[in-house]
């Protein structure tokens, strides 16, 4: 039998429904981010880095971007004879077929994958976040505290604690008590979703907890565990992360990677992300052209102005455009004179001459308020706006539009034009 120390398990099947549109073809994890990255980059990169060569990556909705993206783990160097990265979708079983209903339920699904690695511990990991870790430094804890589950924690503001499952700890950092999304928190002490379990506590819990409907980390192994003794201990965390599962959130994270002293660094020599590469000429910038504080992906080429913004690979910004504070992923085409503002748009989005998005006053949008805020224009992916429209804030775009989409030119703030959204208006 093959023996691993600790292989890692990395939900990645979410469908990501508070980015909305960004997410109506592809799972967040594949989102772009930062210009070349994919969000599931982080957590792939922090393992290799953390000394983990074993990762199984549990996929579920649209998955065909995020596994031609993985491909055989070449870029965090997991293409092992031995380990390495593994897709893990749902697969019919004798006697019925199931989805993966609760992130515990996903791991449960897969107790065959972990078994033939024998591990001692197995790292529970989100597809989603944005963060640094050493793996290593919390097994380290895990095995000082003698722990059978230990929690990855965070302090986060008081008004926003009840987003997550909140812990109280005692002096040693045994966790006292938890609960799951709390109307009224107890404590500020946020799991982050990264779980370290002895292997013999995670297969006994999943195998008597696998009939319960939905079964989730937070919401029933947790308290199970804690109900029947297991030692559970809180590791703290004091670096960045961040959960970009809101577009303003998602939004923030990639501003943040281009302030002068950047609290996220993709630029540190000891710990590096990694990526697959697309073979794509460098990057050029136009004589004309004016750039300040940006990231510029490789084989864009840029005419006009573009100021505070991420610009991802094969960008094409024409002469007289000015875009500002905005996200513009790859292959996307803006045209002459468009004027972007606070915009998050997908890739192979072509934006017509004369466009101006994000333009008046901020207003609820009429599809989905709870997703399209943060005063941000939202762009699905291979999208056209035509020509001369004018777009306000807090509003969403997909499909290929025309100019009789858009009353008398204007889309006005807190509008959306959305065309063949599978999830339907509250996604």
């Amino acid at each position: 039998m093959i023996k691993k120390e600790m292989i890692a398990m990395l939900l990645a099947g979410g469908q990501g429904s508070r980015l909305g549109v960004l997410t109506d073809n592809v799972a967040k994890p594949a989102v772009s981010f930062g210009g070349k990255y994919r969000i599931i980059d982080f957590p792939l990169s922090n393992c290799i880095n953390s000394g983990i060569d074993t990762v199984g990556v549990l996929t579920q909705y649209r998955p065909l971007r995020l596994n031609t993206h993985i491909g055989i783990g070449i870029p965090w160097d997991l293409d092992r004879n031995v380990g390495g990265v593994t897709v893990l979708p749902p697969y019919e079983k004798i006697g019925n077929t199931d989805w993966y209903t609760g992130t515990a339920n996903a791991i449960y699904q897969n107790l065959e994958f972990m078994e033939q690695y024998n591990p001692d511990y197995v790292l529970i990991l989100s597809g989603d976040h944005i963060y640094k870790m050493d793996y290593e430094v919390m097994l380290d804890y895990h095995k000082a505290n003698k722990a059978d589950i230990t929690i990855a924690v965070m302090p986060v503001p008081m008004e926003e604690a009840s987003r997550f499952g909140i812990m109280v700890t005692d002096e040693s950092g045994r966790v006292t008590e938890f609960q799951e999304k709390p109307e009224h928190p107890i404590s500020n002490l946020a799991s982050m979703g990264i779980y370290i379990f002895s292997w013999k506590t995670l297969r006994e819990a999943l195998i008597k907890l696998k009939d319960q409907s939905g079964l989730d980390f937070g919401k029933h192994v947790l308290p199970f565990c804690r109900e029947n003794g297991k030692r559970l201990f809180a590791y703290e965390f004091n670096g960045y992360w961040k959960d970009v599962g809101t577009l303003g959130s998602y939004w923030e994270a990639n501003m943040e990677l281009i302030d002068v002293i950047p609290e996220f660094n993709l630029y540190e020599e000891f710990w590096k992300i990694y990526t697959r590469g697309d073979i794509v000429p460098p990057d050029y910038i136009s004589e004309n052209a004016v750039v300040d504080k940006c990231i510029i992906g490789e084989g864009a080429e840029i005419y006009g102005e573009v100021h505070g913004s991420v610009i991802g690979p094969a960008v094409r910004i024409e002469e007289g455009a000015v875009v500002r504070d905005s996200i513009i992923m790859q292959e996307t085409y803006v045209g002459k004179g468009a004027q972007i503002n606070r915009a998050v748009i997908a890739q192979n989005v072509a934006i017509g001459d004369g466009v101006v998005l994000g333009e008046g006053e901020d207003a609820p949008n009429e599809f989905n308020r709870s997703v399209y805020a943060f005063g941000l224009v939202t762009v699905g992916e291979n999208s056209v706006i035509p020509s001369g429209v004018r777009i306000g804030r807090n509003t969403a775009i997909l499909g290929e539009t025309t100019t009789a989409d858009y009353p008398n030119g204007v889309l006005k703030s807190g509008g959306a034009i959305i065309q063949g959204y599978e999830r339907g208006g509250e996604a």
